[in-house]
């Protein structure tokens, strides 16, 4: 039969581990809580980075992190919904940028952020996220850095939208050297996303989400 003594020690090793327990329970939901938050504000931190080298911060005054709307577009932006930013100043339109989806790089899907001004012409254009071959399909980050540049000005009726395409397919635009279906895929995502805006314009600066 078990003295009081011997319940004692077995109670308070357990009601320990249970502290320690529950301790180590809310620490790890803790640190969860933070790791979640810095990894949310690093990608803010990483797209408006980005945004601003689109865009000079100086000819906006809203905050494009906030002031944003979902699309969907399978067939021009890609199978997920993707996200705009809306870029003002005194409460007029100054541009939108929209991630949209290349789906068919050489080594998979590249994300694009593509920046447009009122009337469809285009601001500028960077690939945010991709896996093409480095030193190949990736050119456009080293080899070839200022390839993304000639877009600026660009428009679907500058060059015609048929001509937007590479040149080995009959279009304006030049490939890389040694390889050709990175600079197709981003020029036509690039076009397509162009194409969406024409449509959507005037939906993309309000609140409902174009469709």
């Amino acid at each position: 039969m078990a003295t009081p003594a011997d319940k004692r020690n077995i109670v308070m090793p357990t009601a320990a581990l249970v502290v320690i327990a529950v301790v180590l329970t809310v620490g790890l939901v803790i640190f969860a809580n933070v790791t979640r938050d810095r990894i949310a504000h690093n990608q803010q931190a990483w797209i408006k980075q980005h945004l601003d080298a689109l865009v000079p911060p100086e000819s906006y005054d809203n905050d494009p992190l906030t002031d944003t709307t979902e699309v969907t577009a399978p067939d021009l932006l890609g199978a997920a919904p993707v996200v705009a930013y809306r870029l003002r100043k005194d409460g007029l339109p100054v541009a939108v940028a929209i991630r949209s989806v290349a789906p068919d790089g050489y080594r998979g899907p590249l994300e694009l952020l593509v920046a447009i001004a009122p009337g469809g012409q285009l601001i500028g254009v960077q690939v945010i996220r991709h896996n093409e071959t480095p030193g190949l399909g990736d050119a456009f980050e080293n080899r070839d850095a200022g390839w993304l540049d000639r877009f600026r000005g660009l428009s679907l009726t500058q060059p015609p939208q048929q001509r937007w395409t590479v040149r080995r397919d009959g279009g304006d635009f030049d490939a890389f050297t040694g390889a050709t279906i990175t600079p197709r895929a981003i020029v036509k995502a690039v076009r397509r996303t162009l194409e969406f805006y024409q449509g959507n314009e005037d939906r993309l600066y309000q609140d409902g989400k174009p469709r």
